[in-house]
């Protein structure tokens, strides 16, 4: 099926040659996330620099913060020369240190990460400025408000000096064009205007700051946006001054964007400028396929996730592995905007159900999920210990074994398996069951957090009455922490586990894009969006099909919460009615659509922004 392409907000967009960038024009994308990985416009950044790259070719410069050694894992480090040189001199000539070299992802992009941060009376300099020129108060100390302000006030500094030294290389219509991502770097935008600096601007909120805190504070948010005063909802949550610089980049920049019709809907309240084009966010598919080797990758992660299931579970109880579903969440903290809670409530309906039935199936869900915590739990530690040894104790028992049934059965003497068995290591073996099992339920959180009373997912767990009892066909792993191959529990990356995993739940109640379902896709992995996300949004507007080839979308807009958490019980329940060819066939769907996704396809939009935003600025107009 052939992707249709988004159509852009504005009337009268220019006609676009995706493989050729406007004449004289150096493109240079700045963001908070560049080279730093913080959030999820990082996955953005990185996996759409080979397409920018392909187009601009070395007329592509990456901005961002130099953020020590994050920065330096993620740089390749190479000497500036010709105007990128003359730039990062005349920085070093104002105290600013530039960092230059490659950007470590495909594509290789052009990396400048400068050295940011102010003295107390230089940051109020900058502070008094800011408020003298365009009216935007500060507060008085806030590490990442101060950061941003360093920040954007050193990006201001180099566009002046990347103009000056870009336009006087000789040649006629040379310009600048600067994308800016987020209020963190947008901020530089209302200087960049006042100087009237030869810089044609394009900005892209990926999601209003007051949009994030209202939804996750209320329910039905888009439901009550046209009424919202946003001046109020800043002042309630305490980010004033974030919100008046994310509305000034927006009124600043020649091209205002964002990311997902939906969200354009709040920027147009909140922000004050309905937006100018939708730009959809895609990935770099090439990067995760592995061509038909992704079905076994599937069995070979499945059979990491059954370890982990066999150290958490079987010491207090066991269940057939081969008839376990297992399913996931993940993303930030936010458990309503996520919707983890909705999750919960999914999960408790469809155990109340499986138990009636008198279903011999087994759910595992999990959440993972960044949190503060103190430690891994003891016990899950000490299971896993436990059952790394009575692996190694079923090894060396097979292997001897194995070494003496041989010779037995080639001299064709009658043998049994309990003969074969030593003493030794029977008795091990019997010691090494015992210390594995244990009387207490397992538990639903894998670590010990600092605040368990006042956690949201907890509390939905212990009200929903979620305890993985042996009768639960339905068990939950809350996993406050990212999976690494060194994290203990684990030993696999995080792609890994999804690749492992039957089904991955991400029924937002706000998500302006949402990269989680998108990523499953990628890796061959069906999941649940909602009718709230702004990928959940693109698929149903673009993909009429999408539930047959397991891209399920549960409708949230207008809906109760408990409306929307029986949809997805139900979606579910039906998914695990799927046998293993079913299952099969599915992630097979998946993964050839998954091409749909990449950014040589979803990337035009940019590409219209950006010559729009040279359009508006040869002629003057924002």
């Amino acid at each position: 099926m052939s992707v249709v392409t988004p159509i852009p907000v504005v009337s009268h967009a220019p006609e676009v040659d995706v493989n050729r960038a406007p004449t004289g024009v150096l493109l240079a994308e700045i963001g908070w996330e560049v080279c730093n990985p913080v959030g999820g416009i990082y996955q953005v950044l990185r996996s759409k620099a080979p397409s920018m790259v392909q187009r601009w070719q070395n007329r592509y410069l990456m901005v961002g913060p130099y953020a020590g050694q994050k920065s330096q894992l993620e740089l390749d480090p190479r000497r500036p020369s010709g105007w990128l040189s003359e730039v990062v001199d005349a920085l070093k000539a104002e105290g600013i240190i530039a960092h230059t070299g490659r950007w470590l992802v495909q594509g290789r992009p052009r990396a400048i990460l400068l050295e940011h941060r102010l003295s107390g009376a230089k940051l109020d300099e900058v502070k008094y400025r800011i408020w003298k020129d365009h009216g935007l108060e500060s507060p008085g100390n806030d590490e990442l408000v101060d950061g941003v302000i360093s920040f954007c006030e050193a990006t201001h500094r180099m566009l002046h000096h990347l103009c000056r030294v870009w336009e006087g290389r000789g040649q006629q219509n040379r310009r600048v064009l600067a994308h800016f991502h987020e209020w963190m770097s947008g901020l530089a935008i209302p200087m960049v205007r006042r100087d009237q600096l030869n810089c044609a601007v394009v900005f892209t909120t990926h999601a209003t700051l007051a949009g994030r805190y209202i939804a996750s504070s209320d329910g039905d948010f888009y439901g009550r946006l046209a009424t919202v005063n946003h001046e109020a909802e800043a002042k309630r949550f305490g980010i004033t001054y974030q919100h008046h610089y994310e509305r000034a980049a927006a009124h600043g920049s020649h091209v205002f964007t964002t990311i997902s019709p939906i969200t354009a809907e709040e920027c147009a309240v909140l922000l004050g400028r309905k937006p100018d084009l939708i730009l959809p966010n895609g990935l770099n598919i090439e990067r995760y396929n592995v061509g038909h080797e992704f079905q076994t990758l599937h069995a070979k992660f499945k059979e990491k996730i059954h370890e982990f299931v066999m150290g958490h579970f079987f010491p207090s109880y066991s269940f057939d592995l081969e008839r376990t579903t297992y399913m996931f969440s993940s993303g930030r903290y936010e458990p309503r905007n996520k919707g983890f809670d909705l999750c919960l409530e999914a999960c408790a309906r469809l155990n109340q159900q499986l138990r009636r039935e008198g279903s011999d199936r087994t759910l595992v869900f999990f959440i993972i999920t960044r949190r503060e915590h103190r430690y891994i739990k003891p016990e899950c530690l000490q299971s896993r210990g436990v059952l790394a040894e009575l692996r190694g104790v079923c090894r060396s028992i097979t292997r001897n074994m194995g070494e003496e049934l041989f010779r037995k059965a080639a001299a064709g003497e009658r043998v049994t398996l309990d003969d074969l068995l030593q003493e030794y290591w029977r008795l091990r073996l019997r010691r090494t069951q015992a210390a594995l099992r244990t009387g207490r339920l397992p538990p639903v959180i894998t670590h010990t957090l600092g605040d368990e009373d006042d956690d949201e997912v907890l509390r939905t767990i212990r009200r929903l009455g979620l305890v993985n009892s042996p009768e639960d066909r339905v068990k939950v792993v809350y996993h406050p922490d990212f999976i690494s191959t060194t994290n203990p529990l684990w030993g696999i990356e995080y792609e890994q586990f999804v690749r492992g995993c039957h089904l991955g739940l991400f029924p937002s109640a706000y998500e302006p894009w949402g990269y989680t379902p998108l990523e499953c896709v990628a890796l061959g992995v069906p999941a649940v969006t909602s009718d709230l996300a702004g990928f959940g949004r693109y698929v149903a507007e673009n993909f009429p099909d999408h539930d047959r080839w397991g891209m399920y979308i549960i409708p949230r807009r207008g809906r109760t919460d408990e409306e929307s958490s029986e949809t997805l019980a139900r979606r579910m329940w039906e998914f695990c009615q799927l046998d293993r060819r079913g299952r099969i066939a599915i992630r097979n769907e998946v993964e050839r659509r998954s091409w749909n996704f990449e950014w040589d396809k979803l990337g035009r939009p940019y590409h219209v922004a950006h010559d729009l935003a040279v359009a508006r600025a040869k002629v003057g107009t924002y």
